[in-house]
């Protein structure tokens, strides 16, 4: 990693608490008290290339204050590059073997920590937060060896880092992209016991090989970042009839915000307009997700508009998508494209579906879908032809939001985030 001169001749703040935690990465065992110690220019934006990387420069975060916004390389375009050194950034790029000087040079706010939002709707934005604000787990936790598939710098990315840096007993295997197709195999050679990932994330999993899986020994498993079904919270239960199953809420924006242990999908109805000190308010207004949070970013406060859409069902609130992207107007019909991909992955050979809109005659769009099927069981004799799939559809649905094209996908699409539909 790149670095400048020693601004920091002592630790500015005591050795984390999890600094004897384990850390696995790319099979190497260490801990965070063994990472190299360089010390990062202030205020550093750190573009990765290696999972150590990220972990030494969350480590010197913790230990010096240094402002730090850190993210893999592969996110930062040229414009996003000129943006941070516009911003009095000093970017430092181990790849390029280069560390470019801010445009204008500024003082650094000591502590504060910055991310980039996913860029779903749009380029991505900095938010702003501090190591405190973005450690939600405060209470003791059992022993654990936590899995991190998740890409260095996202929100995500540091919930699992902290977690590890601040609870002693608290491990760490974090595999690099190039293992995420083998990750079972990696995480039941290390004892991992918690993992977190992404419904697509999961879904790929049991997808390419649901008996690796099955192998290794997890005790909590942990969904977030896109709408999580009932469907995939169901197959995991299949799987680990034992484990502890959680979905949790959060952005770069509000933070964690909900966190539902029920195995059900959507959260209680009654946890609406509850005020609870120390905890995130919830509120619905025009079918959006809104958020009064004490773990939002810098220069955020009240209420805060999520841009996602929910859907009161009987005494379960439901996620199903971004406000931009969720609704397709149909002859004047409104369908939730959420709502039709829960429909979609409830069928047993649907392994993972998208739905969208696409321009039609007459109605203006129609309902459109792709779809990957899971491996064919012998012992199964379900029709899944596109025509099958509509029928299944045309029985749950109105005719409106019913399918009009159903697409066949050989391999479930990810991106770097581990999300594939948002």
């Amino acid at each position: 990693m790149t670095v400048a001169p020693s601004r920091h001749p002592a630790p500015a703040h005591p050795e984390p608490a999890g600094v004897d935690n384990r850390l696995v990465v790319g099979g190497t065992a260490l801990t965070w008290r063994a990472l190299p110690s360089p010390t990062l220019t202030d205020p550093a934006a750190v573009l990765v290339h290696s999972a150590v990387q990220a972990l030494t420069a969350a480590r010197q975060h913790a230990v010096h204050g240094t402002e730090l916004l850190l993210s893999t390389a592969s996110r930062v375009d040229a414009a996003m590059r000129t943006e941070l050194l516009d911003a009095g950034f000093t970017v430092l790029d181990d790849d390029a073997v280069h560390q470019s000087g801010p445009a204008r040079p500024r003082a650094a706010e000591p502590g504060r920590l910055w991310l980039l939002t996913s860029g779903s709707t749009g380029r991505p934005k900095r938010v702003g937060h501090t190591l405190d604000t973005l450690t939600t787990v405060r209470a003791d936790q059992p022993d654990r060896t936590w899995l991190c598939p998740y890409a260095p710098g996202t929100y995500a990315w540091w919930q699992v880092v902290t977690l590890s840096l601040t609870q002693p007993g608290q491990h760490l295997v974090v595999v690099e992209p190039d293992e995420l197709d083998d990750w079972p195999t990696v995480a039941a050679a290390h004892g991992v016991d918690a993992a977190s990932g992404t419904p697509t994330f999961w879904r790929r999993t049991l997808y390419r090989d649901a008996a690796a899986l099955a192998r290794v020994p997890l005790r909590q498993i942990t969904l977030g970042g896109e709408p999580v079904d009932q469907a995939i919270l169901d197959q995991l239960r299949e799987v680990f009839p034992t484990a502890r199953i959680s979905w949790i809420y959060a952005s770069s924006e509000v933070g964690a915000s909900i966190v539902v242990h029920d195995g059900r999908a959507g959260f209680p109805v009654d946890w609406l307009d509850r005020e609870t000190p120390g905890r995130p308010t919830l509120s619905v207004r025009d079918d959006e997700l809104v958020v009064t949070s004490p773990y939002h970013g810098a220069g955020l406060a009240g209420p805060i508009r999520t841009g996602d859409r929910v859907q009161v069902l009987d005494d379960r609130v439901l996620i199903t998508g971004r406000l931009d992207s969720d609704e397709i107007n149909v002859g004047g019909s409104k369908v939730s494209a959420g709502v039709v991909r829960g429909v979609l992955t409830g069928h047993p050979a649907v392994a993972w579906a998208r739905v969208t809109g696409r321009r039609a005659p007459v109605l203006g769009r129609m309902v459109v879908a792709e779809v990957v099927l899971a491996p064919a069981n012998p012992s199964d004799h379900v029709d899944t032809d596109e025509a099958a799939l509509v029928r299944w559809c045309a029985d749950r649905l109105p005719e409106h939001a019913v399918p009009r094209r159903i697409r066949v996908l050989t391999e479930i699409p990810v991106k770097e985030t581990l999300k594939s539909d948002v």
